[in-house]
């Protein structure tokens, strides 16, 4: 790992909110977004220039036909031992809040969906923006089908690496199952 004061840790799809101290990406241009690009038609970085990078509900919003290519692009630019964290969309908690009548787990407003199975859906695809769903095991086989190693699930707040700062733009921990890939 190089020396703490010398590395670059990527916020990808930082959206509205970019992290000081970070390479913040996004795909619209915004205050603090550093770099405008787009994961399924390539970042404007150079191969193996990125010693990790961090992404929070981001790969939901991506089709599933292209997701293979955008986690491919993520390693593309991690250098060799470099880590992605991913924070997504927990469906297996979703399912079992559903199985278990735990209505309050979901946050969808009563005036938007009042039934459980309402708001299960609903929250499954946030009022149309979430093109695909994951699991745990949908995250792993990915990732691994894209040829990254060591695909870890983590706790929120806990990195299965020694990178600084990692797990510091978790977020959602109520719905999201974070995930850690070697590149």
């Amino acid at each position: 790992m190089p020396s703490p004061t010398r590395f670059t840790r990527l916020n990808i799809g930082c959206g509205p909110e970019p992290a000081p101290g970070w390479l913040n990406a996004d795909r619209q241009p915004a205050a603090g977004v550093d770099l405008v690009g787009d994961l399924c038609t390539g970042l404007p970085l150079a191969d193996a220039s990125v010693d990790y990078a961090v992404g929070m509900h981001l790969l939901q919003d991506i089709a599933w036909p292209e997701l293979p290519a955008a986690v491919a692009e993520l390693r593309r630019v991690l250098r060799p031992g470099g880590v992605l964290r991913l924070g997504l969309p927990d469906l297996d908690r979703a399912i079992d809040a559903y199985r278990h009548g735990d209505a309050g787990y979901f946050f969808v407003p009563d005036e938007h969906a009042r039934d459980i199975g309402a708001k299960l859906v609903t929250q499954i695809i946030w009022y149309g923006s979430v093109r695909t769903p994951f699991t745990w095991g949908f995250a792993r086989e990915l990732l691994q089908g894209a040829g990254w190693r060591e695909v870890t699930r983590c706790a929120f707040g806990r990195s299965a690496s020694a990178w600084p700062g990692i797990a510091s733009l978790d977020n959602r921990e109520r719905e999201s199952l974070y995930v850690e890939a070697l590149a």
